[in-house]
């Protein structure tokens, strides 16, 4: 009799141990009291549950394969298992393991675009980060007919011009995984979401499309700085295009020329493009660059003044004139 009760007590003893064991190992995680570093564990592409379980024992992330296997099935996330690169820690339950690969939760890298950067600006800099090459980027951004975002069809914009004004200057958050169309299409929904009804209707009503006001506002980008430097200029800008006066933009034709220089000569505005504001009546055949809010604001809320002539100091400091002749007296003045 006693013998039969010691098996029994042992065998008791034997699962409520192996029942806590594998609840541990499903659910408890150590990570709150135990400093250690993560691991880098990748996904790659066509992993199946059964590779990734090897991989995640082999590495030390999990004590059991067959627990990590059998957690995935009963929840039925099988084809949920995400690619990419994680930090993990053996410190993780297998359900924390589990949850983070479900949802994709991969290393995720910050990239800055700049206010005024150009689609070559942007393919050099993700080429420098190592996210993707430079040619890559260029090819998908030449043209709007990948992406369905509507204002890239709403008006005059020629599809062939590419994404060019359109790719929204920010900080964005990119998995390993991204590739460089996910990246523009990040760029695109910030660039909507940032174009509010309210701006978009007051566009209509001044009889203006998006197009044209992204073209402007890239000049203004480029052109000078500060918020009420650029609704003035953004002011006098619209009052040449009206009057039929040339806008001559010294960054359109660093746009056309494809350098940028502190001093342009007679000869540089002389160039043959559609873009050069010395040669050509009115807005540029397109945005220049990509503008940030401020900008667009600017292209949109006009200052309207006397003035018809400005031009920026070594300092960054910008002279407005009403006449040619202040105009002049201006550059001989700042611009020896």
């Amino acid at each position: 009799m006693f013998k039969k009760f010691s098996k029994f007590f042992i065998i008791l003893f034997v699962l409520i141990f192996l029942g806590s064991w594998t609840y541990s190992q499903l659910f408890v995680s150590h990570l709150g009291r135990i400093d250690e570093e993560l691991t880098i564990f990748t996904i790659e592409q066509g992993e199946g549950l059964d590779s990734i379980a090897s991989n995640l024992k082999e590495r030390g992330l999990i004590s059991s394969k067959l627990l990590f296997n059998s957690y995935i099935f009963i929840q039925d996330e099988q084809s949920l298992l995400q690619v990419g690169e994680y930090n993990l820690s053996p410190l993780m339950s297998i359900s924390e393991i589990a949850e983070k690969i479900v949802k994709g939760e991969t290393i995720e890298n910050k990239i800055t675009i700049i206010e005024g950067w150009n689609l070559k600006n942007i393919a050099q800099y993700l080429e420098d980060k190592e996210i993707t090459q430079k040619e890559d980027f260029l090819e998908i951004a030449s043209s709007s007919k990948t992406f369905n975002q509507d204002f890239l069809y709403l008006d005059d914009k020629p599809t062939e011009e590419g994404l060019e004004g359109y790719l929204f200057p920010d900080t964005y958050s990119i998995r390993t995984t991204d590739s460089a169309e996910d990246i523009i299409k990040m760029m695109l929904n910030n660039f909507d979401k940032k174009m509010t009804s309210d701006l978009r209707e007051e566009i209509e009503e001044q009889n203006k499309t998006i197009f044209e006001i992204i073209t402007m506002a890239s000049l203004l980008e480029k052109e000078v700085r500060g918020e009420e430097d650029k609704k003035i200029v953004s002011g006098i800008f619209w009052k040449r295009i009206a009057n039929k006066y040339p806008l001559q933009s010294c960054a359109t034709v660093a746009y056309a020329l494809g350098q940028d220089k502190w001093r342009y000569s007679i000869e540089d505005t002389k160039i043959d493009s559609p873009y050069n504001t010395y040669q050509y009546l009115g807005l540029p055949k397109g945005p220049i660059c990509n503008p940030g809010l401020e900008s667009i604001e600017a292209a949109i809320k006009p200052e309207t003044t006397k003035f018809w002539y400005y031009l920026s100091t070594p300092e960054g400091e910008t002279i407005f004139s009403k006449t040619l002749h202040e105009h002049n007296i201006a550059k001989a003045k700042y611009l020896k």
